[in-house]
C-alpha cells in the first residue's frame, strides 16, 4: 500500500482578513495558526505547507483576558551581559501591537524551516486598512 501525497498547488492558494477588534488574543492565534498550516483542508499534511495566507488587521484592539494586560512579560535578550529588557503587554500594544499577535502565533507553529516558511505567510496590520487588497481575500470572522 502506498502513501498518499497530496501535491500542494501554490497557485491556489486564498487570502484570508481576520479582524481582530474584540477578539481574544490565545483563541485568534489558534485560528490563524490552523490556516496558515491548512488544518482547514482535507489535504492537510503535517511537514508539507498547504495552508493560506492570513491577513490580521485591528492588531491593538485584540483584547487579552484576567490581569496579563499588565501582569505577563515579554523578554527579549541582546545577548550581552545585563541585556535581558522586559516589556509588558500594555507596553508592547502601545509600541508595536503588531508583535502580540505575531509573538502568539509563532509559539503555535513548529519550530523549524517549515514554520518560518508558514509565519512569511502571516500579514497583521495595527488599523483597519491593509495593502493586500488585490489578492481579493475572504473576511472570516475571529473566533471570541
Amino acid at each position: 500500500m502506498k502513501t498518499y501525497l497530496p501535491k500542494v498547488n501554490l497557485d491556489q492558494r486564498k487570502w484570508h482578513v481576520i479582524d481582530a477588534d474584540g477578539a481574544v488574543l490565545g483563541r485568534l492565534a489558534v485560528q490563524v495558526a490552523d490556516i496558515l498550516r491548512g488544518k482547514n483542508k482535507p489535504v492537510y499534511t503535517p511537514h508539507l505547507d498547504a495552508g493560506d495566507f492570513v491577513i490580521v488587521v485591528n492588531a491593538e484592539k485584540v483584547r487579552v483576558t484576567g490581569k496579563k494586560e499588565s501582569d505577563k512579560e515579554f523578554m527579549s535578550y541582546s545577548g550581552w551581559k545585563g541585556g535581558e529588557k522586559y516589556k509588558t503587554v500594555a507596553q508592547v500594544r502601545e509600541q508595536q501591537p503588531e508583535q502580540l499577535i505575531t509573538h502568539a502565533v509563532k509559539g503555535m507553529i513548529p519550530k523549524n524551516r517549515l514554520g518560518r516558511v508558514l509565519l512569511t505567510k502571516l500579514k497583521v496590520f495595527k488599523g483597519p486598512t491593509h495593502d493586500h487588497a488585490a489578492q481579493t481575500p475572504d473576511v472570516i470572522k475571529a473566533a471570541n
